[in-house]
Protein backbone atom coordinates (compact mmCIF):
# COMPACT_ATOMS: atom_id res chain seq x y z
CA UNK A 1 0.00 0.00 0.00
CA UNK A 2 1.15 3.64 -0.08
CA UNK A 3 1.61 6.20 1.78
CA UNK A 4 -1.39 8.16 0.90
CA UNK A 5 -1.72 11.43 2.62
CA UNK A 6 -1.70 15.44 2.84
CA UNK A 7 1.37 17.55 2.62
CA UNK A 8 2.00 19.54 5.67
CA UNK A 9 5.10 21.32 5.01
CA UNK A 10 7.37 21.76 2.09
CA UNK A 11 11.13 23.38 1.82
CA UNK A 12 12.91 21.66 5.43
CA UNK A 13 16.18 20.78 5.39
CA UNK A 14 16.20 17.03 5.83
CA UNK A 15 13.65 16.81 8.03
CA UNK A 16 13.42 14.03 11.14
CA UNK A 17 12.01 13.50 14.74
CA UNK A 18 8.54 14.45 14.00
CA UNK A 19 6.28 15.50 17.71
CA UNK A 20 2.57 15.50 17.45
CA UNK A 21 1.88 18.76 19.98
CA UNK A 22 -1.57 19.31 21.32
CA UNK A 23 -2.56 22.05 20.03
CA UNK A 24 -1.86 20.31 16.80
CA UNK A 25 1.29 21.50 15.48
CA UNK A 26 4.61 19.10 15.07
CA UNK A 27 8.14 19.50 15.95
CA UNK A 28 10.59 19.12 13.39
CA UNK A 29 14.45 18.91 13.13
CA UNK A 30 16.10 20.54 10.69
CA UNK A 31 19.53 18.29 10.40
CA UNK A 32 20.88 20.22 7.70
CA UNK A 33 19.38 23.80 8.86
CA UNK A 34 20.91 22.75 12.56
CA UNK A 35 17.07 23.35 14.30
CA UNK A 36 14.20 22.58 16.04
CA UNK A 37 11.32 23.93 13.85
CA UNK A 38 7.10 24.10 14.69
CA UNK A 39 5.27 23.29 11.93
CA UNK A 40 1.31 24.76 11.87
CA UNK A 41 -1.51 22.77 10.98
CA UNK A 42 -1.91 25.36 7.99
CA UNK A 43 1.71 24.45 7.44
CA UNK A 44 3.21 27.94 8.43
CA UNK A 45 7.01 26.92 9.89
CA UNK A 46 8.13 29.23 13.08
CA UNK A 47 11.80 28.18 14.11
CA UNK A 48 12.39 27.37 17.94
CA UNK A 49 15.47 27.39 18.50
CA UNK A 50 18.71 27.38 16.08
CA UNK A 51 20.77 24.21 17.88
CA UNK A 52 23.63 23.69 15.23
CA UNK A 53 25.40 20.36 14.48
CA UNK A 54 22.87 17.89 12.86
CA UNK A 55 20.10 17.90 15.45
CA UNK A 56 18.26 14.43 14.98
CA UNK A 57 15.79 13.32 16.69
CA UNK A 58 13.14 14.52 19.42
CA UNK A 59 10.67 13.96 22.53
CA UNK A 60 9.06 15.90 25.10
CA UNK A 61 10.09 15.23 28.71
CA UNK A 62 8.53 15.10 31.59
CA UNK A 63 9.53 18.70 32.16
CA UNK A 64 7.34 20.23 29.03
CA UNK A 65 11.09 21.04 27.37
CA UNK A 66 12.02 19.34 23.99
CA UNK A 67 14.87 17.36 24.54
CA UNK A 68 16.98 16.39 21.40
CA UNK A 69 19.73 14.00 20.05
CA UNK A 70 22.31 15.71 18.06
CA UNK A 71 24.65 14.31 16.32
CA UNK A 72 27.54 16.65 15.54
CA UNK A 73 26.54 17.24 11.67
CA UNK A 74 26.72 15.86 8.31
CA UNK A 75 28.55 16.74 5.48
CA UNK A 76 25.87 17.23 2.30
CA UNK A 77 25.19 16.09 -1.16
CA UNK A 78 22.23 18.14 -3.27
CA UNK A 79 21.01 16.99 -6.48
CA UNK A 80 19.96 19.56 -9.20
CA UNK A 81 16.38 18.20 -8.28
CA UNK A 82 16.67 19.78 -4.94
CA UNK A 83 17.38 15.86 -3.38
CA UNK A 84 19.79 15.84 -0.32
CA UNK A 85 21.79 12.99 1.49
CA UNK A 86 24.18 13.15 4.37
CA UNK A 87 27.84 12.01 3.11
CA UNK A 88 29.61 11.56 6.50
CA UNK A 89 30.76 13.84 9.15
CA UNK A 90 30.52 17.46 8.56
CA UNK A 91 34.35 19.45 8.64
CA UNK A 92 33.07 21.43 11.77
CA UNK A 93 32.48 18.41 13.75
CA UNK A 94 33.12 19.19 17.12
CA UNK A 95 31.18 15.95 19.21
CA UNK A 96 27.55 14.63 19.79
CA UNK A 97 25.48 15.64 22.80
CA UNK A 98 21.82 15.40 24.13
CA UNK A 99 20.41 18.83 24.48
CA UNK A 100 17.03 20.27 26.05
CA UNK A 101 15.22 23.37 24.69
CA UNK A 102 12.47 25.50 26.38
CA UNK A 103 9.75 25.58 23.44
CA UNK A 104 8.46 28.98 24.97
CA UNK A 105 11.94 30.91 24.79
CA UNK A 106 14.07 29.14 22.66
CA UNK A 107 16.53 29.22 25.62
CA UNK A 108 19.25 25.40 24.81
CA UNK A 109 21.04 23.88 27.03
CA UNK A 110 23.36 21.12 26.66
CA UNK A 111 22.72 18.10 28.70
CA UNK A 112 25.02 15.39 28.29
CA UNK A 113 28.37 15.39 26.08
CA UNK A 114 29.82 12.12 27.33
CA UNK A 115 29.25 9.09 29.33
CA UNK A 116 32.27 7.79 31.59
CA UNK A 117 34.36 9.86 29.62
CA UNK A 118 33.81 8.82 26.39
CA UNK A 119 32.75 11.43 24.37
CA UNK A 120 29.09 10.54 22.62
CA UNK A 121 29.71 10.26 18.50
CA UNK A 122 26.40 10.77 16.91
CA UNK A 123 23.53 10.90 19.13
CA UNK A 124 20.32 9.67 16.49
CA UNK A 125 17.14 8.93 18.53
CA UNK A 126 15.48 9.09 21.87
CA UNK A 127 12.40 8.00 23.88
CA UNK A 128 11.28 8.79 27.18
CA UNK A 129 9.98 6.07 30.05
CA UNK A 130 7.94 7.53 32.10
CA UNK A 131 10.06 7.69 35.43
CA UNK A 132 12.18 10.62 34.01
CA UNK A 133 14.71 8.82 31.92
CA UNK A 134 15.26 8.34 28.43
CA UNK A 135 16.80 5.61 26.37
CA UNK A 136 18.69 6.92 23.63
CA UNK A 137 20.98 5.70 20.39
CA UNK A 138 24.41 6.59 19.30
CA UNK A 139 24.99 5.96 15.82
CA UNK A 140 28.64 7.31 15.54
CA UNK A 141 30.14 8.85 12.80
CA UNK A 142 31.66 7.50 9.40
CA UNK A 143 34.67 9.68 8.16
CA UNK A 144 37.10 8.84 5.61
CA UNK A 145 38.27 4.95 5.93
CA UNK A 146 37.23 4.60 10.10
CA UNK A 147 33.26 4.39 11.08
CA UNK A 148 32.36 3.98 15.62
CA UNK A 149 30.90 1.30 16.68
CA UNK A 150 27.59 2.62 17.79
CA UNK A 151 25.96 2.44 21.83
CA UNK A 152 22.84 2.84 23.50
CA UNK A 153 22.45 5.24 26.59
CA UNK A 154 20.31 5.57 29.25
CA UNK A 155 19.97 9.19 31.31
CA UNK A 156 18.02 11.12 33.35
CA UNK A 157 16.11 14.04 32.55
CA UNK A 158 17.62 16.61 35.44
CA UNK A 159 21.21 15.76 34.04
CA UNK A 160 22.03 13.43 37.05
CA UNK A 161 22.98 10.46 35.17
CA UNK A 162 23.61 8.90 31.75
CA UNK A 163 24.71 4.98 31.64
CA UNK A 164 26.01 2.65 28.69
CA UNK A 165 23.47 0.23 28.09
CA UNK A 166 24.61 -1.53 24.84
CA UNK A 167 28.08 -1.28 23.54
CA UNK A 168 28.89 -2.19 20.89
CA UNK A 169 26.06 -2.41 18.07
CA UNK A 170 25.82 -1.39 14.61
CA UNK A 171 24.70 1.99 13.27
CA UNK A 172 21.81 2.10 16.05
CA UNK A 173 19.11 4.33 14.79
CA UNK A 174 15.60 4.27 16.06
CA UNK A 175 14.05 3.49 19.26
CA UNK A 176 11.01 2.45 21.32
CA UNK A 177 9.36 0.58 23.70
CA UNK A 178 6.55 -2.28 24.35
CA UNK A 179 3.42 -0.90 25.22
CA UNK A 180 4.06 -2.50 28.53
CA UNK A 181 7.26 -0.50 28.82
CA UNK A 182 9.22 -4.02 29.28
CA UNK A 183 10.63 -4.21 26.30
CA UNK A 184 13.34 -1.59 24.54
CA UNK A 185 13.67 -2.03 20.34
CA UNK A 186 16.34 -0.57 18.72
CA UNK A 187 16.47 -0.19 15.09
CA UNK A 188 20.45 -0.84 12.94
CA UNK A 189 20.41 1.14 9.53
CA UNK A 190 23.30 -0.82 7.93
CA UNK A 191 21.98 -4.16 8.81
CA UNK A 192 18.28 -3.41 8.56
CA UNK A 193 18.12 -5.12 11.51
CA UNK A 194 15.41 -4.99 14.60
CA UNK A 195 16.53 -5.89 18.16
CA UNK A 196 14.64 -6.38 21.59
CA UNK A 197 16.10 -6.49 25.11
CA UNK A 198 14.25 -6.77 28.10
CA UNK A 199 14.28 -4.30 30.72
CA UNK A 200 15.82 -5.03 33.71
CA UNK A 201 16.23 -1.27 35.60
CA UNK A 202 16.81 1.62 34.65
CA UNK A 203 20.02 1.86 32.36
CA UNK A 204 19.80 -2.07 32.80
CA UNK A 205 18.75 -4.75 29.33
CA UNK A 206 19.14 -8.13 29.99
CA UNK A 207 21.43 -9.92 26.97
CA UNK A 208 21.43 -12.85 25.19
CA UNK A 209 24.77 -15.00 24.83
CA UNK A 210 26.93 -15.22 21.60
CA UNK A 211 26.24 -15.38 18.71
CA UNK A 212 24.26 -12.38 19.27
CA UNK A 213 26.43 -9.11 18.21
CA UNK A 214 25.11 -6.89 20.45
CA UNK A 215 23.08 -8.91 22.95
CA UNK A 216 19.88 -8.12 21.46
CA UNK A 217 16.96 -10.49 20.41
CA UNK A 218 16.82 -10.62 17.08
CA UNK A 219 13.06 -9.02 15.65
CA UNK A 220 12.96 -9.16 12.24
CA UNK A 221 15.55 -8.35 9.22
CA UNK A 222 14.85 -7.44 5.57
CA UNK A 223 16.24 -9.16 2.27
CA UNK A 224 18.36 -7.52 -0.35
CA UNK A 225 19.50 -3.55 0.39
CA UNK A 226 17.55 -2.28 2.42
CA UNK A 227 18.12 0.18 5.84
CA UNK A 228 16.34 1.63 8.78
CA UNK A 229 15.74 4.70 10.42
CA UNK A 230 13.08 5.39 13.29
CA UNK A 231 10.89 3.34 15.08
CA UNK A 232 7.27 4.36 16.62
CA UNK A 233 5.39 1.77 18.24
CA UNK A 234 1.27 1.16 17.52
CA UNK A 235 -0.94 1.23 20.78
CA UNK A 236 -1.09 -2.99 20.03
CA UNK A 237 2.42 -3.64 20.22
CA UNK A 238 3.62 -3.69 16.17
CA UNK A 239 6.51 -2.03 15.85
CA UNK A 240 6.75 0.79 12.69
CA UNK A 241 10.01 1.25 11.10
CA UNK A 242 10.89 3.43 8.74
CA UNK A 243 12.73 1.74 5.97
CA UNK A 244 15.60 3.26 3.44
CA UNK A 245 16.28 2.90 0.08
CA UNK A 246 13.01 1.14 -0.62
CA UNK A 247 11.26 3.84 0.96
CA UNK A 248 8.42 3.40 2.84
CA UNK A 249 6.97 2.45 6.43
CA UNK A 250 7.61 -1.42 7.56
CA UNK A 251 5.45 -2.88 10.03
CA UNK A 252 6.28 -5.67 12.26
CA UNK A 253 4.25 -7.52 14.84
CA UNK A 254 6.19 -8.36 18.11
CA UNK A 255 6.87 -11.55 16.72
CA UNK A 256 8.76 -10.22 14.04
CA UNK A 257 6.29 -11.10 11.46
CA UNK A 258 5.97 -8.04 8.01
CA UNK A 259 2.30 -6.91 8.86
CA UNK A 260 2.22 -4.33 5.58
CA UNK A 261 4.22 -2.03 4.15
CA UNK A 262 3.53 1.54 3.19
CA UNK A 263 5.39 2.36 0.29
CA UNK A 264 6.43 5.78 0.49
CA UNK A 265 7.45 8.85 -2.71
CA UNK A 266 11.12 8.89 -1.87
CA UNK A 267 13.88 6.44 -0.64
CA UNK A 268 14.65 8.77 2.44
CA UNK A 269 11.70 8.07 4.50
CA UNK A 270 12.85 8.84 7.61
CA UNK A 271 10.89 9.55 10.41
CA UNK A 272 7.23 8.38 11.99
CA UNK A 273 5.16 9.58 14.85
CA UNK A 274 1.22 9.25 15.72
CA UNK A 275 -0.90 11.93 16.55
CA UNK A 276 -4.31 13.56 15.84
CA UNK A 277 -7.54 12.19 17.42
CA UNK A 278 -7.29 8.93 18.70
CA UNK A 279 -3.87 8.42 17.69
CA UNK A 280 -4.78 7.80 14.11
CA UNK A 281 -2.61 9.84 11.93
CA UNK A 282 0.86 9.24 11.38
CA UNK A 283 3.21 11.89 10.54
CA UNK A 284 6.14 11.08 8.16
CA UNK A 285 9.30 13.14 7.25
CA UNK A 286 10.64 12.47 3.53
CA UNK A 287 13.40 13.91 4.15
CA UNK A 288 15.32 13.83 0.72
CA UNK A 289 12.98 16.63 -0.90
CA UNK A 290 12.22 18.13 2.50
CA UNK A 291 8.98 17.23 2.96
CA UNK A 292 6.12 16.55 6.18
CA UNK A 293 3.03 14.88 5.51
CA UNK A 294 0.31 13.09 7.59
CA UNK A 295 -1.53 9.76 6.81
CA UNK A 296 -4.33 8.23 8.44
CA UNK A 297 -3.35 5.11 9.71
CA UNK A 298 -5.20 1.73 9.65
CA UNK A 299 -4.49 1.26 13.75
CA UNK A 300 -3.77 3.99 16.72
CA UNK A 301 -0.54 4.66 17.81
CA UNK A 302 0.79 4.18 21.63
CA UNK A 303 0.69 7.00 23.28
CA UNK A 304 4.26 8.56 24.28
CA UNK A 305 5.60 8.62 27.59
CA UNK A 306 7.24 11.87 29.30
Amino acid sequence: MKLQGREIATGLRFPEGPVAMPDGSVLVVEIAGGALVRIGSDGRKHIVATLGGGPNGAAIGPDGKCYVCNNGGFDWMRSADGFMRPTGRAKDYAGGRIERVDLATGTVEVLYTHCDGEPLKGPNDLVFDGSGGFWFTDLGKTFGRLMDRGAVFYARADGSLIKEAVFPIMTPNGIGLSPDGGTLYVAETETSRLWAYPIKGAGEVAKEPWPSPNGGRLIAGLPGYQRFDSVAIEAGGNICVATLVRGGITVFSPDGDVVEFHAAPEGYCTNICFGGPELRTAYVTLSGYGRLIAVDWPRPGLPLRS
